[in-house]
């Protein structure tokens, strides 16, 4: 069985040197929040901006809790392509309405509408802050991103989204397991990239490394601006208490067209993190299937080393779903139903990674809010193909 321990051992040694830091990172995240929730300092006047693009469930409310923010001094931005992308009756009656109007080839619809409300924004403002519109932030979200904005060397700050469907089902909670994973690469040190539906950016350093004319040939903000950040030498600092809720539903072919898309992004903008998650997923799902194929063939050290696989990814997923209840402990409800996922079905959400790594790799074509676009080998520049309704 020597082929059986050179391809099980050495994802024995990763799966166990993934566990490193775990535990600190937890409490790390416990501090935090806690500090952030009894903070007193200077508070920047912040703008706060949302794009929308149509009717979805829970707009209203996501709206509303961003108008509803714990904070002195923001004001609320929602952007929209075109009049008719905001329902009517939806936007708060503090949020300042922007219509970008129509975008220019090589722009994506999101980046315009940004671009189209910090030119709108308030002369006062210090610091930019974005969500998406399918969020349910906290009251404490802003103060969250702008307190981390005091790491040394942070330029940006970002929290994350954590999918909570309220009525369960099997692929909206594997997508929350699947999505999770990405929380493992936020650290206390630093986040390695930041999340364009929870981040917030100084106004100097926006300016000062001119994220806008990097996004004017961009259809991902928040890649775009993390490399424009890494390429400066700064950091993305980790804010968990910007842990944002996303409670849609999904269905099984939704669910598999956006993992692939997430991997496209990642493939065209970090294509190096995007061959390291491949070859670590290659891995470890080769290490499984010999697991389990040599366990029931009776070669019994076989099924102790898978449960040892299983084990640590499962201890991990635990570990961010403790992490994520923390900030979101509005939605204890939640985690006492459907908590339990994030450890017991982290080894199926593996195999999900598995499939949209490898679906990722053939194409550079993605489906964003009702438009085709193809991504540029040589750039970020995107060039819309198709607007499909």
């Amino acid at each position: 069985m020597v082929w059986f321990w050179a391809l099980v051992a050495p994802t024995l040694v990763l799966a166990a040197a993934s566990l490193r830091g775990e535990r600190r990172k937890l409490a790390w995240a416990r501090r935090t929040l806690a500090t952030a929730e009894q903070a007193e300092w200077h508070w920047p006047p912040a703008t706060v901006i949302v794009p929308v693009k149509g009717p979805e469930d829970g707009l209203a409310a996501n709206l509303a809790a961003l108008a509803a923010l714990d904070y002195p001094d923001f004001e609320l931005i929602v952007a929209t392509r075109e009049p008719g992308d905001l329902p009517e009756g939806v936007a708060p009656p503090r949020a300042r309405i922007v219509v970008a109007g129509p975008c220019p080839d090589g722009t994506g619809e999101k980046v315009h509408n940004l671009l189209a409300a910090i030119q709108r924004a308030r002369p006062a403002t210090e610091v930019y802050a974005f969500a998406d519109s399918d969020i349910a932030v906290n009251r404490g979200w802003l103060r969250s991103l702008v307190s981390a904005l005091a790491t040394p060397d942070a330029a940006a700050s970002t929290g994350y989204r954590w999918h909570l469907p309220p009525q369960g089902g099997f692929w909206a909670l594997l997508r929350s397991v699947w999505d999770s994973a990405a929380l493992g690469m936020f650290r206390p040190g630093g986040a390695a990239f930041a999340w364009g539906g929870s981040m917030a950016v100084r106004k100097r350093d926006f300016e000062h490394l001119n994220i806008a004319a990097h996004w004017r040939d961009a259809v991902s903000d928040d890649y775009v601006l993390t490399a424009a950040i890494h390429a400066a030498q700064k950091k993305i600092a980790f804010a968990p208490g910007a842990l944002s809720a996303d409670r849609s539903a999904i269905t099984g072919r939704a669910l598999l067209e956006w993992v692939r898309r997430q991997l496209i992004l990642t493939r065209v903008h970090r294509p190096g993190m995007w061959a390291i998650a491949l070859a670590a997923h290659i891995l470890y799902c080769a290490s499984m299937a010999a697991c389990a194929a040599s366990a029931v063939a009776g070669y019994h050290p076989a099924l102790a080393a898978l449960g040892a696989q299983m084990a640590a990814g499962m201890w991990k997923g635990r570990n961010r779903g403790r992490l994520a209840a923390l900030a979101l402990d509005e939605s204890s409800d939640w985690w006492r139903r459907y908590g339990w996922v994030h450890t017991w079905w982290t080894p199926l959400a593996t195999w999900l990674w598995l499939y949209a790594l490898v679906a990722s790799a053939g194409s550079r074509r993605i489906l964003w809010r009702g438009r085709i676009y193809t991504l540029q080998p040589d750039s970020h520049s995107p060039v819309r193909d198709i607007q499909c309704r």
